[in-house]
């Protein structure tokens, strides 16, 4: 009996010591590890379970032949009707005038709208036919496109600088400036109050000297805008350069200058918008704006202290092509009508006609040249770090029809302007997950391989967006072992929120230990439940409908890839 005894108390000593050894090792762990490293444990544990339950299935690859450039800006372009009139014409006899978006906007953004509302009510007349005003609001570098490419060319253009004066003039398109201002204008740079203190205190100034070394020395993390679509894009753009090479915008010097700087670059906001977003999450120190916008945001003006930089912003106006005697008086008159004082002090009282006394220190340049520029910073942007990708494809029944057949065009089309040295894979899912494609570098074999996956994709079925969203995660973070130098993106195509499998909490705090960027194009789509996906790691929501698609997709990829 007391033998048993014994057994039975030795027996509970080696339990407890079995199970304090345990204990220590669980709770020690974790020891030396930081809790960046406790988290990406966590969330490649978390994946691995999710990829495992879901069980994607493989797609054969088939190939289909590439056709470089298949489709031309005229055809890329939507139709004009995507971009509305915002003031409607009141006469037979009227002028056009494509507008930027800061002044033919809504609320303080519609300056320009309410001058030609009040001038069509005014009774103006020319050689006895009364005359009236139209305005279209469209970006500045959409506007160029839709009058370089002949798809749509107003009797007028108004864009935020003269930059895209000189750009449709050196795509030989006839302009003729009639004012280089109705209302005045600066884009600038936004730096949190502490990091401008901290600047001035280190640099005695802040300019784009101070920035571009500021930005490379990793003291600030700045962003900006995409320079083919936003004007203040485009200026930074050019003064980022000139700071480099103040005779020579587009010389070995000015371009190894701005490989420097922009590899501290987090991101190319695809819109203002985006990029406020980013900012208003901490993800960013300093940022670029217009002065109209800044000075219409309290928040803002709070927290971040504003420097100009670059050409002046003056809206100026353009006659475009060859215009009648009678639209061309009908332009002067609208002209002078928006100098009068009335309508100036209208315009200030909107945010414009601040900051008079700057004076750019940047000359003009030759449309040529700002062309030249663009293309620059799209073999530039990524300053030699690949990017991997995974397009997550939706084809679920609500796809079926209008919404797949412009997906399937708008991705094939699209697909010139992912730069060769990218990495590029493919998912598509309904109720279930498939790999369509394996990661690969996007040469010819690649894309001919991605090109037949996007055709043969069939829509049916349910739509589990976040299952498939883990598949993508898993093949990104698998790529990133053989290429970690490398930038991930997930790209997501759907028409709305998911309604079988995982979801979004299940998926967001992956994302974010990940911090993978994950950008949404939405087919006639929910957007709300896309954008609350995209908002996660600071990335772009598109909602393109049928129409714009294709140019929306070029856009972005323009932008990121």
């Amino acid at each position: 009996m007391k033998k048993n005894k014994g057994i039975v108390i030795i027996a509970a000593v080696g339990i407890l010591v079995f199970a304090a050894v345990l204990g220590g090792l669980f709770l020690t762990r974790n020891l030396g590890k930081s809790s960046s490293a406790i988290s990406q444990e966590s969330a490649d544990k978390k994946l691995e379970k999710m990829v495992k339950k879901i069980e994607a299935k493989e797609v054969p690859a088939r190939k289909e032949a590439v056709e470089l450039s298949t489709t031309s800006l005229q055809d890329e372009l939507p139709d004009i009707k995507t971009y509305p009139l915002t003031v409607q014409p009141a006469t037979d006899l009227y002028v056009e005038i494509m507008s930027s978006p800061e002044k033919a906007g809504d609320g303080t953004d519609g300056w320009f709208n309410e001058v030609a509302q009040k001038f069509n009510q005014q009774g103006y007349e020319v050689n006895g036919q009364p005359v009236s005003v139209a305005i279209r609001n469209v970006s500045s570098g959409t506007a160029v496109e839709y009058i370089s490419s002949g798809k749509y060319v107003p009797d007028a253009i108004s864009p935020s600088n003269t930059f895209w004066g000189e750009m449709i003039k050196a795509e030989g398109v006839p302009v003729e400036m009639l004012t280089d201002r109705l209302a005045g204008n600066v884009a600038g740079v936004l730096l949190k109050e502490d990091k401008y203190n901290a600047l001035m205190d280190k640099y005695g100034a802040i300019n784009m000297k101070t920035i571009t070394q500021a930005t490379i020395d990793a003291e600030i993390i700045m962003g900006y805008t995409n320079p083919f679509a936003s004007s203040a894009g485009l200026n930074f753009l050019v003064n980022t350069l000139y700071t480099y090479d103040n005779n020579n915008i587009l010389s070995d010097a000015a371009v190894e200058g701005f490989n420097s700087f922009q590899t501290n670059i987090p991101f190319v906001s695809y819109t203002t918008m985006q990029m406020r977003d980013a900012a208003e999450s901490g993800a960013l120190d300093g940022f670029i704006l217009e002065y109209q916008s800044y000075a219409n945001l309290p928040d803002l003006k709070r927290e971040y202290i504003f420097t100009p930089f670059g050409v002046r912003h003056d809206e100026p106006l353009y006659a475009v092509g060859t215009l009648s005697e009678d639209k061309k008086q009908l332009l002067n008159m609208f002209k002078g009508f928006c100098l009068t004082d009335e309508n100036q002090k209208l315009a200030s009282e909107y945010g414009f006609n601040n900051l008079d006394e700057y004076v750019s220190e940047t000359p003009e340049f030759d449309g040529d040249t700002l062309i030249k520029a663009q293309k620059l910073w799209k073999e530039n942007k990524d300053v030699g770090t690949p990017i991997v990708a995974v397009f997550v494809i939706d084809i679920s029944g609500s796809m079926d029809g209008a919404p797949l057949n412009m997906l399937k065009e708008s991705m094939i089309n699209s697909m010139q302007y992912i730069k060769s040295d990218h990495y590029v894979g493919m998912v598509s899912y309904n109720n279930d997950v498939y790999v369509n494609l394996p990661v690969g570098q996007f040469d010819l074999n690649q894309q001919a391989y991605f090109k037949g996956a996007i055709s043969d994709l069939i829509a049916t079925g349910g739509t589990a967006t976040f299952d498939g969203i883990a598949v993508g995660v898993d093949m990104l973070e698998k790529a990133l072992t053989e290429h970690p130098d490398a930038k991930p993106m997930l790209f997501v195509l759907s028409d709305g929120d998911s309604n079988t499998g995982y979801n979004l909490n299940d998926v967001r705090d992956i994302l974010e230990t990940y911090a993978i960027p994950v950008y949404t194009i939405g087919y006639n789509a929910d957007i709300a439940a896309l954008e609350k996906i995209s908002s996660i790691n600071e990335a772009a929501s598109i909602n393109a409908e049928t129409e714009d698609v294709i140019y929306k997709l070029k856009n972005l990829f323009n932008a990121q890839m």
